[in-house]
């Protein structure tokens, strides 16, 4: 019988392409692994292209055959208008940061005591080198990869599926058997030194800007609408974790890994495993020390706990793993002339100065302007307006001044002034006494308030921004320029500005920089935006101490911004319940409550939010959707817990949809007690508040 790949493409059945279409995708994936990932190719470039070929026109001819993991998606598909969005079914988090060997031995330490292990006992973490690149998350349903995204804001990415597809070493269709149902494989799009060096050549050669770094060169590749531009790009993949997985591969991070690699995936060949805070240590360096010649950008080294039921019981805190760190490498320096001192005023009205910097070149990317940070940081590092310093990339991405070079200094040099009044409004710029340290705050601020432009504009930039609304195509300069027009004055405008443009003021359409299309892209994204959750709503209001973790414990906290509203305007009243309830928020402190009392006891603010409140609709929190007997129950510990630490049962319970307190009120459901609890024991006793023993607690939610 004729072997189907000597039969001519005009004379195939289509059983016979569909066959011939899935021996072919099987040889070129073959020969994309010996090519992209062991650096062996087996055939010539020629035989290669003609395999491909052949695939393309029997899918040409027979279009409804087209597989899933065809090598024709390589080159990528039709451009899209924009980019969807994707819910992500696992959240993907930051890490956090260390910076010296004893913040590593303080991870250590931390996971020890959160899981209450003896000295004795080994923690062993895998070490693998910090891809500097861009974050993707795959997934595949019965070994087929259906969908990528991007992390976004952790909860919310961009679906950048057909992009990513054009990578050639992602599997479309994943190696050998035994992978689960459905698995979500995440790790680093990123692009090596040679490949950066070329593009960067024909970038000038087509008379287009050259990209800054590596990083920026991936990132700008893999956000093309046009996938077949990143076709283009000689993008790469590293994997090194995981989403939503039906079935876990493993019992630790490494054996995950080691599945990956079969499963047909690039795994860091670097990765090793470490069972002493030495070998860690060690690891380090010896990464380090390859640095330069490893042929693609790393900024340090991840540390993950490598037992996964540990992992699981660790758990997350705020926005990363309690099981993970990052371990970052020193930033590079240079020295260079302090030009200028200029003050920006923030969204809550904070005096920052920036350098301005005689451009100078620092880890491969040109630096001009560093952060001062605030007046004590000048005052202390003594730094003046022509002075040579030296400056670095804190974490190889923020530049900052590290000392000044003092015996370059001129004779006739003076100490820097800090301004005492705003220079945007003329408003005075006061330092107030915080409440919790009883010391005057680090920065100075503009009392002007939503009096002060600068304020106003930067809290709608904020209000706007990714993680708040994210309104798509009104960024920075399009709310400056809305504002200066007076067509944007408070968040609330933004969702008339469709009613009134053309009767109020000028069709928006008709300025320089819009069109038809554009103006109705916006006015749609609008639209979109008109349905928002809670934890966004409370962070895009732009109240000082409220990032997106606050945002979101009060979230959860409330369940509903009219119960968080209505709780806030009866905490201005000092000795009200509302007030204890919020400050005893486990979490929250007085810091944080004082500045959400104070925000919403200015009538200005509440004006301002009402009017916001008839545009547009907070949904509920999302609370976790758990068989739990103690979810939305307020739960409150007290006295030695024996059979897990303190955090670990806080952890639990939250995981489990409760909300932790800090002290028992009338609203408080359980008090777990334990040895040597007192006061508050006592309380839930007065106030016939449920009480459990620690066994009872954990046979509540087995």
């Amino acid at each position: 019988m004729k072997s189907l790949e000597k039969i001519a493409i005009a004379k195939l059945t289509k059983q016979q392409a569909a066959e011939e279409l899935s021996r072919l995708a099987r040889e070129i994936a073959r020969h994309d692994d010996a090519y992209y990932q062991e650096d062996a190719p087996t055939i010539s470039d020629a035989e290669y292209d003609k395999l491909r070929q052949r695939n393309l026109k029997i899918e040409e001819r027979f279009p409804s055959l087209v597989r899933e993991d065809s090598p024709s998606l390589r080159v990528g598909a039709a451009p899209l208008e924009k980019f969807e969005k994707v819910k992500h079914r696992r959240p993907m988090l930051s890490l956090d940061n260390a910076f010296g060997d004893d913040d590593i031995v303080d991870f250590l330490n931390r996971v020890r005591r959160f899981l209450n292990l003896d000295n004795d006992v080994s923690v062993a973490v895998t070490a693998e080198p910090k891809i500097d690149g861009l974050s993707a998350s795959l997934r595949y349903e019965n070994g087929q990869f259906v969908q990528g995204a991007t992390r976004g804001d952790g909860e919310t990415g961009e679906d950048i599926t057909q992009n990513l597809r054009t990578i050639k070493n992602i599997p479309l269709s994943l190696k050998t058997k035994g992978w689960p149902k459905t698995v979500e494989v995440r790790g680093e799009v990123y692009m090596s030194h040679d490949d950066f060096l070329h593009l960067n050549k024909w970038q000038v050669e087509q008379d287009k800007a050259p990209f800054a770094n590596p990083r920026n060169a991936a990132a700008g590749s893999l956000r093309q609408l046009d996938a077949r531009i990143t076709a283009q790009r000689p993008l790469h993949f590293f994997a090194y974790a995981w989403g939503e997985v039906s079935d876990l591969p493993g019992d630790s991070q490494m054996e995950v890994l080691k599945k990956f690699s079969k499963w047909g995936f690039s795994v860091n060949p670097h990765t090793v495993r470490c069972v002493t805070v030495e070998e860690m240590i060690s690891t380090y360096k010896s990464i380090e020390s390859q640095r330069a010649d490893l042929g693609y950008d790393i900024d340090g080294v991840v540390y993950k706990i490598d037992n996964l039921d540990w992992q699981r019981r660790l758990g997350y805190v705020s926005r990363s793993p309690r099981w993970a760190i990052a371990h970052k490498f020193p930033a590079e320096q240079a020295q260079t002339v302090l030009q200028d001192i200029e003050i920006q005023v923030g969204r809550t009205g904070t005096l920052t100065p920036v350098a301005r910097l005689a451009p100078i070149t620092v880890g491969g990317v040109v630096v001009s302007n560093a952060t001062l940070h605030n007046q004590d940081e000048i005052e202390r590092k003594d730094i003046r307006v022509g002075d040579t310093v030296i400056v670095q990339r804190a974490g190889d991405v923020i530049p900052q001044i590290v000392a000044v070079v003092s015996e370059k200094r001129k004779t006739d040099s003076q100490p820097y002034e800090f301004p005492d009044h705003c220079p945007v409004c003329g408003s005075k710029a006061v330092r107030s006494l915080n409440p919790k340290t009883v010391k005057l705050d680090a920065a100075r601020r503009c009392t002007g308030a939503l009096t002060c432009p600068a304020q106003v504009v930067e809290k709608l930039k904020h209000f706007v921004s990714r993680n708040a609304f994210d309104i798509e195509g009104l960024g920075a300069k399009q709310v400056e320029r809305f504002y200066e027009q007076g067509l944007i004055l408070q968040p609330a405008d933004i969702f008339t500005l469709e009613e009134r443009n053309g009767k109020d003021f000028e069709d928006i359409g008709e300025q320089e920089g819009w069109g038809e299309t554009s103006v109705k892209n916006l006015f749609a994204a609008i639209e979109e935006r008109r349905n928002i959750s809670l934890e966004r709503f409370i962070f895009a209001l732009g109240i000082r101490h409220i990032g997106e973790t606050n945002a979101g414990l009060l979230a959860r906290t409330y369940g509903t911004f009219e119960k968080l509203y209505e709780s806030l305007i009866q905490a201005q009243e000092e000795d009200s319940e509302a007030r204890k309830e919020l400050m005893n928020i486990d979490g929250v402190g007085d810091v944080v409550a004082v500045s959400m009392i104070e925000f919403f006891g200015e009538e200005h603010n509440t004006q301002a939010v009402d009017r916001l409140l008839a545009q547009v609709a907070v949904q509920p929190a999302d609370m976790p959707e758990l068989d739990s007997s103690v979810a939305g129950k307020t739960v409150v510990f007290t006295g030695t817990l024996e059979r897990m630490t303190r955090s670990e049962a806080k952890a639990t319970a939250e995981s489990l949809g409760a909300k932790v307190s800090g002290s028992v009120s009338k609203k408080t459901d359980y008090v777990v007690a334990g040895p040597g609890a007192g006061s508050k024991l006592q309380k839930a006793k007065d106030l016939d508040v449920t009480v459990l023993t620690e066994d009872e607690w954990l046979d509540l939610i087995k």
